[in-house]
C-alpha cells in the first residue's frame, strides 16, 4: 500500500465525534489510568478506538507528554496535570491517578514544557527553571543525590540555577536539557552511555555539560528509552547511548558513550526526531519519514520485522507530506494534514485490529472524527451576492503525542480555522539565542538616546552578553535561511549570510558607549578562547568566518585577547577542519580575504615596533611566539591564495557558494588577472617592513643558518611579505656577498700562483668585437671557471676606448642577445600577435647556445643590468618551478588560448562534431606540417565533453614543456650557473621578470626629483629649468629614448624610477650636443641660451644610442 495526499471515495469512514466540542482523543493501553479517562473504561485494559477525553480543560491543552506508565500535560495557562502510575510519586500529586489532576506544587509557575520518563517527570517554566520529581534510582532527578528515595513533589534542579533552560527531554531514566546559550547538559542512568560525556560511571546525579558538543548550534534535543539525539540548526544529527538494535543509525550495534554524527542524514534536511524504546524516526523538510533500529514489532513501517542499522525511508509514505511524527514504546504515529489522516505502525498502536497485540508492519489508517486541514465545502452566497466559503464541519488534528503504549491527539473545530502544528517548523520560544540584526539596531538607537548618566536597558545588555559569550549562539547566527541554504553545511557551503554578518558587526562598530563596547569586547575575547581545535561539526567552524568581521580585529592593540588567540586556534585545527575552513576562506569575497591578510600584517608591524623586539644596533629580531604566529597565519593564507596555481585554471567551472551577494561573481574558468590566485600576491606585501627592522641583517643570518641549540625564526622564511623593492635589495646584497667571495678567491688564487696581488683577477673580463660578437663571447666565456661567473662582469669592445663602468656592459648584453635571438639562428620562434618569443621545437643549434643565452640572462641579473628580452612570463615561471597556466599560452598566442578556452566553455553534447579535434597537434616545421599525438594513438581519439579537460592540459603541456624540454633545460642550467643562489627562491615569476627586463612604470616627475647637479649647476639654474621644461614636453617615446641614451636602457628598474639616479653637469661649448656618460648616468649639458635651441640639440643627441667613445 502506498499512502498519498489525495483522498478518494474508497477511504474508510471516519469515526463520528461523540461530542464535537471535545478537543482531545486518546487510545492504547488504559491500565494504570494512563489515559486519564477515570472509571469509564475500567473493564478495558486497551482502548483500540480513539475516544474523547473527559478532561474538562482539553480545549486549552498545549502539550502532552506520554511516559512509559504515566502522562503529563500543560494548559495554555501553563498549569500541569498528570495521571497514570504513581508508584514513585511521578504524578506530583496524591489524587485519583485515573484522572488528570493538577500538580499543585507548580501552580505558582507558568510551565512551558513537560516531559516524562519511565518513573520520573520534568517541568520547565517560562523563566528557564527546571523542576523534577518521581523516581531517583539513577540520579535522573539531577538533585545530586543517589539515595533511591522517590521525590513525590516537584523540586528545582539547583545545578541549573544559574542558566536558562529552553528545552528538556527525558528517557527512561536519563535527562537532557538545552540552555539558551546552546549548551547541552545531561544526567541520570549511564549504563549504555546515554549521558554522552564518555563517563564510565553507571549513573550521573548532577547536570553535566556535554563538552564534545560545545560550539555546535543545537536546534533540538530528543531522548529514547536509553539513547539520545541532538539536531543542529543546519540538520546535523548526533546520537549516542544504547545501540543494540541499531537505533542510533550508525550502521553498527555498538553502544556509544559520546555523540556520533549520522553522516547518512546530513543532506536530507532532518527537521524533527522522535524516539521509541529501541528505535528512532526522522522527519525531513520534504515531509519524508526515515526509521532505524528495532523492527521486531513492525514499528519501522518497512513491511518487515527486521532491524535497520541505517535510517531507511518509509516507502509507504512516499507521495505524502508528513508534518508530525510521534513514537511510543513500540509503535509510531504519523500525520498527513492535507488529507487529515493519522497512520500508525507497530504493536499496540493500530486501532480496530483483531487483537491489541497484533502487529502492523506498514502504515495503517487510524480512523477518527478528523478531517483534512483545511477542507472547504461548496461556496455559498450572502445577501449581497458575495461568495464565501463554508468549512466542512469536523475536527482538525492539532497535534499528536505518543509514548509507552498509548497515544493522544489534540483537535480543533474546523470552523475555528486553526492549522495543524508542523513539527518541521522551529518553536521560537525554545530556540537558543542568536545575533539578531534588529536587536542590534535597537541597541544602537537606544545608546544614541542615552544621557551620560543613564545605562542601557538591562535586557539588551543581558542579550548582548549572552549571544556574544556563546560559541553555539554565534555559530547559529547569520545563517543563510533563504531556501534553507544553510543545510548540508560542508566544504563548499558554510551556510553563512556574510552580508548579514557584516551588517551586524558594522552596527556594533557604530556603538560608542564605552560600557557597551567593553562588554562586547570582553565577550568576543571569551569567544576566541572558546574556539575548538577539534570542532564537533563543520557548523562549529562558522565562528572562524564571522569573528574577523568584528572591527576590533583591525586594531593590533587587541592582539593579546583577539588576533593571537584566534590565530592559535586557526593554526592548531585538525587536518580535516583546516581543509574545510580553507575552502570556505577561498569562497569568500576578495575584500574579506584581504581583510584577513591585513589583520595579521598590521599585527606583525605592531609587534615589531614594540620596545626590545628589534635591536637598534644590529637589526636583529628577538623572536617570540606572537611574531611567529602572525607570520604562520600569513603563510597559511598565502598557501591558500596559491591553491589555484597547483592545478590548471583550465578546469571547468564548478558551483560556487554565494552568501547573499557577498562574494565575487562567478566567473567560471576564465583566467583572472591574479592567474589562479584568490588575490594578487602583492596583497601580502608589507612595504613598511624596512621601517621596523633590517631585512638585510635578517637575510644574512638566514643564509648563515640557525645556531645549534637556538630557537628562532627568520623573516626570510616568509618571503611573500617582501615587496619587489625589498626582494631586490636582498638580491643585490646576495650578489655582492658572492661577488666579494669570488673576487677575494680570485685574488688569493693568483697571489698563491704568482705572489703578485693584481686586481685584474677580481673581474670577469671579456673582450669582443662588434663584427664577431657571438663567437668572441663563446670563446671568452669558455676560459672561465664556474666561480669566475660570480665576479663582476667587465666588457671591452675591441678598438673602442670606453672604460666599462656599467654602460658598456649593458650595451654588450643588449647587442649580444639581439644577435642570438635573430631568426637566422632558428633557436626561437616569434609569435606575431604578441611579438613574444619561445624556444623553437626544432633547432639546428646545439644546446650550448641555449646554455649561453641562459648564462647571459643570469649575468644581466647578477650585474644589475636591465635587458629587454621578449620572453613571456612562462620562462620565469619555469625557472622558479611555478605551474604553467592557460594564461601563459595566451601571452604567446591569444588566438590559440582562446580556441582552447572555447572548447572548455562549450557545454553541448555535439562538441565532437562542432570542433572536430583529436588528441593531436599540427606543427609547421620548416615548411612541412607534422602531426604530433598528445597521447598514444591521439590522432584517432576525438575530443569530447568528458575528455576535453585532459586535451587542453596535454596541449598546454606539449607547447610549453614537452616539446622544448631539452632547450629549456640548457637555458636554465646556464641561468642558474650564475644566479643559482638561495635568494632566487624569494621571488615570484613576475618579480624575477621585472628584475631582468625592468618594467614600464614611468614616473618622469620622480626622475626629476632624483636628479642631482654638479660643477656649478643647481636645481634653480636657468638652464636646468629650461631642460626640465623641454623634457616634460617631449612625447613618451622621446622620453624613453632619452632614458636609453643616458642610462643604456629605456626600462624602469623593479624598485621604480626612484632607483634611477641621473647627474647633470655644465660644459662650456654650447655648439656641442648634450653628451651621455652611460656608465655613470652623467649628462654633459651645455648652457644653451634658449629653450628652442636646447630642444633641438637634445632631440639630435638622443638619436645616438649605440657606439661608445671617449668624450
Amino acid at each position: 500500500m502506498e499512502v498519498n495526499d489525495k483522498s478518494n471515495d474508497s477511504d474508510p469512514p471516519s469515526i463520528p465525534a461523540s461530542n464535537i466540542e471535545q478537543s482531545m482523543y486518546c487510545w492504547g493501553q488504559a491500565d494504570n489510568g494512563v489515559l486519564g479517562l477515570g472509571n469509564a473504561y475500567d473493564n478495558q485494559s486497551v482502548i483500540i478506538t480513539p475516544v474523547a477525553s473527559n478532561f474538562p480543560h482539553s480545549p486549552v491543552v498545549k502539550y502532552v507528554s506520554c511516559g512509559r506508565f504515566h502522562t503529563l500535560l500543560i494548559t495554555e495557562a501553563g498549569q500541569v496535570y498528570s495521571c497514570g502510575n504513581n508508584e514513585y510519586g511521578q504524578l506530583g500529586h496524591d489524587k485519583d491517578n485515573k484522572l488528570l489532576n493538577q500538580v499543585t506544587g507548580l501552580s505558582q509557575y507558568v510551565i512551558s514544557h513537560v516531559t516524562s520518563g519511565q518513573w520520573h517527570s520534568l517541568a520547565l517554566n517560562d523563566c528557564g527553571e527546571l523542576f523534577t520529581w518521581g523516581a531517583d534510582t539513577h540520579g535522573q532527578l539531577g538533585l545530586e543525590t543517589l539515595d533511591n528515595k522517590p521525590v513525590p513533589s516537584p523540586r528545582r534542579v539547583k545545578g541549573l540555577a544559574s542558566i536558562t533552560v529552553v528545552q528538556a527531554c527525558a528517557g527512561y531514566s536519563h535527562c537532557l536539557v538545552l540552555t539558551n546559550t546552546g549548551e547541552l547538559y545531561s544526567w541520570g542512568n549511564n549504563e549504555y552511555g546515554q549521558i554522552g560525556t564518555n563517563s564510565s560511571s553507571p549513573a550521573v546525579t548532577k547536570p553535566t555539560r556535554v563538552e564534545s558538543l560545545v560550539s555546535l548550534p543545537i536546534a533540538s534535543i530528543f531522548c529514547g528509552a536509553n539513547h539520545s539525539f541532538v539536531l543542529s540548526k543546519s540538520g546535523a544529527v548526533y546520537g549516542w547511548g544504547k545501540n543494540t538494535c541499531g537505533q542510533l543509525g550508525l550502521n553498527d550495534e555498538q553502544n556509544k558513550f559520546v555523540p556520533n554524527h549520522l553522516k547518512s542524514l546530513r543532506s536530507i534536511k532532518v527537521k524533527y526526531i522522535s524516539c521509541g524504546e529501541d528505535y528512532s524516526v526522522f522527519l525531513t523538510q520534504e515531509g519524508g519519514v526515515f526509521t532505524c533500529g528495532d523492527g521486531s514489532f513492525g514499528q519501522l513501517g518497512h513491511g518487515t520485522l527486521t532491524n535497520e542499522l541505517l535510517p531507511r525511508k518509509v516507502l509507504e509514505l512516499m507521495g505524502s507530506t508528513v508534518t508530525q511524527i510521534a513514537c511510543g514504546r513500540r509503535h509510531t504515529l504519523t500525520f498527513i494534514p492535507s488529507v487529515g489522516r493519522l497512520y500508525a505502525f507497530g504493536i499496540g498502536s493500530a486501532v480496530q485490529l483483531e487483537s491489541p497485540k497484533s502487529l502492523h508492519k506498514t502504515p495503517t489508517l487510524i480512523a477518527g472524527p478528523w478531517i483534512a486541514s483545511p477542507v472547504q465545502s461548496t461556496a455559498a452566497k450572502t445577501e449581497n451576492g458575495t461568495e464565501v466559503t463554508q468549512s466542512k464541519p469536523g475536527l482538525v488534528v492539532k497535534k499528536i503525542f505518543s509514548g509507552g503504549d498509548h497515544s493522544i491527539v489534540t483537535v480543533t473545530k474546523s470552523t475555528d480555522a486553526i492549522m495543524s502544528d508542523d513539527f518541521r517548523l522551529p518553536n521560537p520560544s525554545s530556540e537558543i539565542m542568536f545575533v539578531d540584526y534588529d536587536k542590534l539596531k535597537q541597541c544602537e538607537r537606544e545608546v544614541e538616546q542615552l544621557k551620560p548618566d543613564e545605562t542601557l536597558n538591562q535586557d539588551l545588555l543581558l542579550y548582548l552578553e549572552t549571544v556574544f559569550l556563546s560559541p553555539g549562539c554565534m555559530n547559529g547566527s547569520f545563517l543563510q535561511v533563504e531556501y534553507d541554504e544553510h543545510y548540508n553545511c560542508n566544504t563548499k557551503n558554510p551556510g553563512v549570510n556574510m552580508k548579514l554578518a557584516q551588517d551586524c558587526f558594522d552596527t556594533i562598530a557604530r556603538i560608542e558607549r564605552e560600557s557597551v563596547r567593553s562588554l562586547i569586547l570582553f565577550s568576543h575575547a571569551h569567544l576566541v578562547k572558546a574556539l575548538w581545535v577539534t570542532p564537533p561539526d563543520t557548523e562549529a567552524l562558522r565562528m572562524f568566518l564571522t569573528l574577523p568581521l568584528y572591527h576590533e580585529f583591525m586594531n593590533p592593540r587587541q592582539h593579546e585577547i583577539l588576533q593571537i588567540p584566534f590565530a592559535g586556534a586557526l593554526l592548531n585545527l585538525k587536518t580535516e577542519a583546516t581543509k574545510i575552513l580553507g575552502n570556505w576562506y577561498l569562497l569568500m569575497s576578495n575584500d574579506y580575504f584581504e581583510r584577513l591578510i591585513l589583520i595579521y600584517k598590521q599585527c606583525l608591524l605592531y609587534l615589531l615596533a614594540q620596545p626590545n623586539v628589534v635591536d637598534s644596533t644590529n637589526g636583529d629580531i628577538t623572536w617570540n611566539r606572537k611574531l611567529s604566529i602572525c607570520l604562520q597565519v600569513l603563510a597559511k593564507l598565502n598557501t591558500l591564495n596559491n591553491q589555484g596555481l597547483s592545478s590548471n585554471t583550465t578546469s571547468s567551472p564548478s558551483s560556487q557558494y554565494s552568501p547573499a551577494h557577498s562574494l565575487v561573481p562567478h566567473t567560471g574558468n576564465k583566467v583572472q588577472p591574479n592567474e589562479g590566485r584568490k588575490v594578487p600576491y602583492t596583497a601580502f606585501y608589507i612595504p613598511d617592513l624596512h621601517t621596523c627592522c633590517d631585512i638585510r641583517a635578517d637575510y644574512f643570518r638566514w643564509i648563515a643558518g640557525r645556531p645549534n641549540g637556538t630557537v628562532r625564526d627568520f623573516l626570510c622564511n616568509y618571503p611573500f611579505i617582501f615587496d619587489a623593492k625589498a626582494k631586490t635589495t636582498l638580491l643585490e646584497m646576495d650578489q655582492r656577498i658572492q661577488m666579494d667571495r669570488a673576487m677575494n678567491s680570485g685574488n688569493m688564487f693568483h697571489f698563491l700562483q704568482t705572489f703578485n696581488p693584481l686586481t685584474l683577477y677580481q673581474y670577469l673580463d671579456i673582450e669582443v668585437s662588434r663584427d664577431n660578437l657571438v663567437e668572441d663571447t663563446i670563446r671568452e666565456l669558455a676560459q672561465y671557471t664556474p666561480n669566475d661567473f660570480k665576479k663582476p662582469l667587465r666588457v671591452k669592445f675591441t678598438g673602442e676606448e670606453a672604460e666599462d663602468a656599467g654602460g658598456v656592459r649593458r650595451e654588450f648584453l643588449m647587442l649580444l642577445l639581439k644577435e642570438i635571438l635573430d631568426p637566422k639562428y632558428g633557436m626561437f620562434k616569434e609569435y606575431e600577435e604578441t611579438r613574444s618569443i619561445w624556444f623553437s621545437e626544432e633547432s639546428f643549434e646545439d644546446q650550448n647556445m641555449y646554455y649561453l643565452i641562459g648564462t647571459l640572462c643570469g649575468l644581466a641579473i647578477y650585474n644589475f643590468t636591465i635587458i629587454n628580452v621578449p620572453f613571456p612570463l612562462a620562462l620565469y615561471k619555469k625557472i622558479l618551478d611555478e605551474p604553467i597556466l592557460l594564461q601563459d599560452l595566451k601571452d604567446l598566442s591569444p588566438t590559440i588560448a582562446r580556441s582552447l578556452q572555447d572548447i572548455l566553455d562549450y557545454r553541448e553534447p555535439d562538441l565532437e562534431d562542432v570542433f572536430s579535434v583529436t588528441f593531436s597537434i599540427s606543427r609547421d616545421l620548416y615548411g612541412a606540417t607534422k602531426v604530433v599525438p598528445l597521447k598514444e594513438n591521439g590522432a584517432n581519439i576525438p575530443v569530447t565533453l568528458t575528455n576535453k579537460q585532459e586535451f587542453v592540459d596535454l596541449y598546454l603541456d606539449f607547447v610549453m614543456n614537452r616539446s622544448v624540454d631539452k632547450q629549456f633545460a640548457a637555458y636554465k642550467a646556464g641561468f642558474l650557473r650564475v644566479c643559482g643562489s638561495t635568494v632566487l627562491k624569494l621571488f615570484h615569476a613576475q618579480e624575477l621578470m621585472a628584475v631582468v627586463i625592468g618594467n614600464e612604470n614611468y614616473d618622469w616627475e620622480e626622475l626629476e626629483r632624483q636628479a642631482e647637479y654638479k660643477n656649478g649647476y643647481t636645481v634653480t639654474d636657468a638652464t636646468i629649468r629650461l631642460f626640465w621644461s623641454v623634457f616634460h614636453e617631449l612625447t613618451q617615446e622621446e622620453k624613453k629614448k632619452f632614458l636609453l641614451y643616458l642610462t643604456g636602457s629605456d626600462r624602469v628598474p623593479i624598485k621604480g624610477m626612484s632607483d634611477i639616479k641621473i647627474y647633470i653637469q655644465p660644459v662650456p661649448d654650447d655648439r656641442r650636443l648634450p653628451v651621455a656618460h652611460t656608465c655613470v648616468n652623467l649628462l654633459d649639458l651645455p648652457r644653451y641660451g634658449t629653450k628652442e635651441r636646447l630642444r633641438y640639440k637634445l632631440l639630435q643627441a638622443i638619436q645616438q644610442t649605440q657606439v661608445f667613445s671617449l668624450v
